[in-house]
């Protein structure tokens, strides 16, 4: 046989037997198809007719007639049967640990994420929950959630009212906001509160109206931190986990691959790391330490900022400069036109922390290339965050470095504060179900104009900025739909729209829970679109939520999730 004839046939073999070993190595592990695949990688919509997925990575993204290289005799393939599928939900600002505590707590909300209307109605949550728990005459009783504006008695709860019931167990009624609550008289008792006990900086005691000065039970802001020993005591290790197991079971079911625990106190921590070590975290959990452990955690080798360690990673410090626009602690520019507890003239609200503390947590987090996370609701305290940055970068240097600072809330900003964003490069995360669940508090409290702007998030679409949305959880539901309808119709309890020109399309409405939120915590090259090389972190939707009605949007469901290109939720 001519040797010219035996080397082609040879180099024949040789090729097929390398396609047949690119083949098997390039097979996928499962293939998504037949349903709208809204890949999020683009300024306007879109889709791609397959996903191929493979080790927990997105293979290829594309036309369903090039599947065949991916298609091996292992390969899964899904039909989507009309299903949308989208990249997983990325968590913008949350308190998951608080979420695991709430397990534990009466449900003092009002319709319709609870049942309370009245205080009486409180009052039996926590008998309930004392049933319940088969809670010891001298052991704490947690409830959160309550809003004295949904009550029908129109004011906050007293210690008179629950020592009538209670007079034994220590209570604490947390308020709906996180930043305000009320406890008995055998919880001020233990936190050391009495008519002698000085409001501290950046928190307020609410005195009795008899015109003594005896506390009438409301804390405010830095005056609930009292309490904090008792709120945050933790449970045996094993049960903590447990309870961290359940709730981010509660955040994959809606959508959520990466989820934030925000102002994560030194006792939490200990909890995810504990978590973390075991293994027990089904999605990404991104930790942002409080502001009060920065001497401890930043600058010292304590940490390893920005980086993943079982699914645990701290990514930067959370501070709290204000409190809650219905809570009516949000430090404002201009006074509330409502009546405001505890203060009697010219009520602004107030900042938690001195233009000299904020300046000098920025300038310790930019100088060890902390990122930064701050609470901010009103533009006073806006105000004071933006003259933190600039401060902090005149001293290590100006803004060529990508720190992507980001402002929680940004609630009741100014216009010229969104110019000082873009200018300055830092990132709102904006709560737009305020404008469904208080909307009709904010016109009362604020009047129209400033409630009208908002979270204005087509503001910061108009400017180019990458803004986010979150729902704050515990303060309302994890619910991502119902956070995405409040965004596109911005539509009050009582069925005012708060800020017609603020809506933004469905769209990107998404944009802020996915590509813009990979891209707030330095992970868009990575999460939050469909491309090939990222993290097969999925969604599937029962509808497109850019193809139903706008007003409808909040019925989609999330059918399973999918992290890491393995099936953590299925609806049932």
């Amino acid at each position: 046989m001519n040797k010219g004839i035996i080397f082609s046939i040879s180099s024949i073999l040789l090729f097929f037997s390398g396609c047949q070993s690119v083949e098997k190595q390039d097979a996928a592990d499962t293939i998504y198809y037949g349903g709208d695949i809204l890949t999020m990688e683009g300024k306007s919509p879109e889709y791609v007719e397959a996903l191929a997925i493979k080790e927990g990575k997105i293979l290829f993204a594309g036309a369903k007639s090039e599947l065949h290289q991916y298609q091996g005799e292992k390969t899964a393939m899904q039909d989507l049967h009309g299903k949308t599928l989208i990249p997983g939900f990325i968590d913008a600002h949350s308190h998951i640990t608080m979420g695991a505590d709430a397990i534990n707590q009466a449900n003092l909300n009002p319709a319709p994420v609870g049942n309370v209307s009245t205080i009486a109605d409180i009052i039996e949550e926590l008998k309930e929950l004392k049933n319940r728990l088969n809670s010891k005459e001298d052991e704490w009783l947690v409830g959160s959630g309550y809003d004295q504006d949904f009550l029908k008695e129109k004011r906050h709860p007293t210690r008179d009212d629950l020592d009538a019931q209670f007079p034994s167990n220590p209570v604490i009624l947390l308020h709906t906001s996180g930043h305000m609550l009320v406890a008995n008289s055998m919880a001020l008792k233990l936190a050391g509160i009495d008519a002698k006990t000085k409001d501290p900086v950046g928190g307020t005691i609410v005195r009795k109206s008899d015109g003594s000065n005896e506390p009438n039970g409301l804390c405010q802001e830095m005056a609930a931190m009292a309490f904090m020993p008792f709120l945050s005591k933790p449970l045996p290790m094993n049960q903590e986990i447990r309870k961290m197991i359940q709730i981010q079971d509660y955040y994959a079911s809606c959508g959520i691959t990466t989820a934030n625990d925000g102002l994560t106190s030194s006792d939490k921590m200990k909890i995810l790391e504990a978590t973390a070590s075991e293994k027990k975290f089904k999605i990404d959990i991104i930790a942002l330490p409080m502001f009060s452990l920065v001497n401890e955690l930043v600058g010292t080798g304590r940490l390893k900022w920005g980086i993943y360690q079982n699914r645990l990673k701290y990514q930067g410090l959370k501070m709290t400069v204000d409190g809650s626009p219905q809570g009516k602690t949000a430090f404002l520019t201009k006074a509330y036109l409502t009546p405001v507890p505890g203060c009697n003239h010219d009520c602004k609200g107030f900042a938690n922390l001195t233009q000299t503390d904020v300046n000098q947590l920025f300038l310790r987090c930019y100088s060890n290339k902390v990122q930064v996370f701050s609470h901010c609701n009103g533009d006073a305290a806006v105000d004071m965050m933006i003259l933190a940055h600039q401060y902090a970068e005149k001293q290590v240097g100006k803004k060529d470095k990508d720190r992507r600072t980001t402002i929680i809330h940004s609630q009741i900003m100014r216009p010229d504060q969104m110019i000082q964003y873009k200018t300055e490069g830092l990132i709102p995360s904006f709560f737009t179900n305020h404008t469904y669940y208080w909307g009709d508090v904010h016109l009362a409290n604020l009047g129209s104009k400033r409630a009208s702007y908002l979270s204005p998030m087509k503001a910061a679409f108009d400017s180019g900025i990458p803004c986010t949305n979150h729902t704050d959880y515990t303060v309302t539901p994890m619910d991502q739909f119902f956070l995405l309808w409040t965004s596109v119709n911005r539509i009050s309890r009582n069925g005012k729209i708060i800020g017609k020109d603020q809506r933004i399309t469905p769209y990107q409405g998404l944009q802020a829970l996915t590509i813009h939120a990979a891209y707030q915590y330095f992970e868009e090259n990575t999460k939050g679109s469909l491309k090939k090389g990222k993290l097969a972190d999925l969604a599937i939707l029962n509808k497109n939520p850019l193809k139903v009605n706008r007003s409808e949007i909040k019925s989609i469901s999330v059918v399973e999730t999918i992290k890491n290109g393995k099936r953590i939720y299925r609806k049932k």
